[in-house]
């Protein structure tokens, strides 16, 4: 359907538009395309190359951190892990001396004194024991309670924690006031009479803060956690200054994640200032030029080629149009160039004259033959007229007939008087067509002369729609139809019958319905009477198997232009239905006939 809506509309235009239109799809479009292709390429390779330099850089620093953070992790499993710690803390001690005596007998074999590095910057030990004096590596878990890093490692539920807090002015020990501590819950020997004891390693923030620092990526590289900036090479990182916060308006390139000890880290890539596309705008001009340049000369070449198909294009079309006023076909007199348009141009002289000799001979021709077509329709429908009188009153006398012969009644004069109405109508062969509502009133009378033959057993119902009352039909349509029912369909019933006769307009169309409860045929058999129906011809007149309905079929087809179709559903012992369908348009209404 686009194929052929596509095709009539390059029919409609001309060579100018076509020129235009092959100029703009085999031309532009291509070049626009392959511009985009190579720049999206470009930009894609670009931005590849950007992201693989992001994950890179992320992956270094996210290695870094962990690499650190699990080197610190395991000194504090080697004192996790020390008996000697566990036993120290465990002990009651009786004065600070006693305390003092113990920590130095102890400091050769736990692992305490090992536990540090380029990292660590403190490590204390808390227990539950008010007889530990605080210093040192030591202190009483009731000095830590209030801390943020105690809260937060309570927080979290897990053995061990870490933090990143701001310490404020509450401490000036340290060297930095922004503070990453590690604390973890030493419970490695439980016993009941152990006391519950807390490691705190507290990491140098200032050594980690500083190796990101001097990383020059040529872009912003934030480590984060949610939404506060722990680390960051471009500021942000005073370790004397509270921690930042993102403010939404960073425009942020590339983002990993990942957890770290109960701890959920981003590292955030921002954008970089030199991309793709600034580049490619230095060289704006110089694209802007060869643009210009790949579209302004295909312009030229396809306006001269216009003018040499549209000048002699021209002229066979004016030649075509003088057809229409002279009645022939004139030559062109100068036919020019050698090309194919050239060649048709020499062509279409050469055709001009032969069509010129023989137009005449050919008009004469086609009028022979629709003379000869018209008479032998004519004389078609002759046959047909002909071939319903006798077959129709042949059955009107046999009723008549067998009423005589099995009624002895004097109902003669009803009868005649009823079979005067059917031959006025049958021998009037003035006009072939008459309207449905004339062709009801003759199949009433035709049913009104059946009851005398069948009686009670025969009974029937009409409708006609008043919107096809001054339709025009065929004559004798519905009438031979009607007669099938009652011939065919009561005579093979015993019982009594119903006939019905409906017609009536619906969706353009002018349905009609027949219908009988006689005593109807085989499925094989109707399906083969209305596929003779569907496809009558005159040969099949000749036949005297279903002449009546054949002939009928016939007339309605070809007075509807071929529009009628039908179908027939029969089951044997039960009845027949036919259904008729006829376009509205082609049964023209009384005033159209007259005219």
């Amino acid at each position: 359907m686009i194929t052929r809506k596509l095709e009539a509309f390059m029919n409609d235009c001309n060579i100018r538009v076509k020129l235009i239109i092959i100029y703009v799809f085999c031309v532009i479009f291509p070049l626009m395309l392959t511009d985009s292709v190579i720049f999206y390429t470009l930009y894609q390779a670009g931005e590849n190359e950007q992201i693989h330099e992001f994950e890179n850089v992320t992956n270094s620093i996210r290695y870094d951190l962990v690499y650190t953070m699990e080197e610190i992790v395991n000194q504090m499993n080697e004192l996790y892990m020390d008996r000697v710690v566990y036993d120290f803390l465990d002990r009651h001690y009786e004065d600070p001396y006693d305390f003092f005596s113990a920590r130095v007998g102890m400091e050769g074999r736990s692992s305490l004194n090992r536990l540090g590095g380029y990292n660590i910057s403190n490590a204390v030990v808390y227990a539950d024991n008010d007889t530990i004096v605080k210093g040192g590596h030591f202190g009483r878990i009731s000095e830590m309670r209030d801390t943020i890093c105690y809260q937060d490692f309570l927080a979290a539920g897990r053995n061990m924690n870490m933090t990143f807090y701001y310490i404020g002015d509450k401490d000036t020990s340290g060297p930095s006031k922004r503070r990453i501590s590690l604390v973890r819950q030493m419970d490695y020997y439980k016993n009941k009479d152990r006391c519950e004891k807390i490691l705190r390693v507290d990491v140098d923030y200032n050594r980690i803060a500083g190796k990101l620092t001097q990383m020059d990526y040529g872009y912003g590289v934030y480590v984060c956690q949610g939404e506060k900036i722990l680390f960051s090479n471009r500021g942000h990182s005073g370790s004397n200054e509270d921690f930042y916060n993102l403010t939404g308006q960073e425009e942020v390139a590339y983002k990993s994640e990942f957890s770290l000890y109960g701890v959920e880290l981003s590292v955030l890539c921002m954008k970089p200032t030199g991309t793709l596309v600034s580049q490619l705008r230095q060289h704006l001009p110089l694209m802007i030029f060869l643009v210009v340049a790949n579209l302004c000369l295909p312009v030229v070449m396809f306006s001269m080629m216009n003018r040499s198909f549209t000048s002699r294009l021209r002229k066979l079309g004016e030649a075509f149009e003088e057809v229409e006023e002279e009645a022939v076909l004139q030559e062109i007199s100068q036919a020019q160039g050698k090309d194919e348009i050239g060649v048709l141009m020499l062509n279409y002289n050469r055709m001009a004259r032969r069509m010129n000799e023989l137009i005449q001979r050919v008009y004469k021709d086609r009028l022979e033959r629709q003379e000869i077509d018209l008479a032998r329709q004519n004389a078609e429908l002759l046959a047909l007229h002909s071939q319903i009188n006798p077959h129709f009153l042949f059955n009107v006398l046999e009723s008549i007939r067998m009423h005589s012969v099995l009624r002895n009644e004097e109902e003669t004069a009803g009868m005649i008087e009823k079979l005067a109405v059917l031959e006025r109508q049958n021998i009037n062969w003035a006009t072939d067509n008459v309207t449905f509502s004339e062709e009801i009133n003759f199949v009433e009378a035709y049913l009104e002369l059946q009851k005398y033959r069948f009686g009670d057993r025969l009974h029937y119902q009409i409708e006609l729609s008043e919107t096809c009352a001054d339709y025009y039909i065929p004559k004798l349509t519905l009438t031979t139809f009607v007669e099938n029912s009652c011939i065919h369909g009561m005579e093979r019933k015993a019982a009594a019958c119903w006939i019905y006769l409906r017609v009536y307009e619906k969706g353009g169309q002018v349905m009609i319905e027949i219908e009988d409860t006689g005593g109807g045929m085989e499925e094989s058999e109707a399906v083969r009477l209305c596929e003779r129906m569907q496809n009558c011809t005159i040969e099949d007149i000749k036949e005297n198997v279903h002449v009546g309905i054949l002939n009928a079929c016939l007339r309605l087809k070809r007075f509807s232009k071929e529009s009628a179709s039908f179908s027939l559903e029969s089951e044997q012992g039960v009845g027949t239905f036919t259904t008729i369908r006829v376009d509205a348009a082609c049964l023209r209404s009384r005033k159209e006939a007259e005219v």
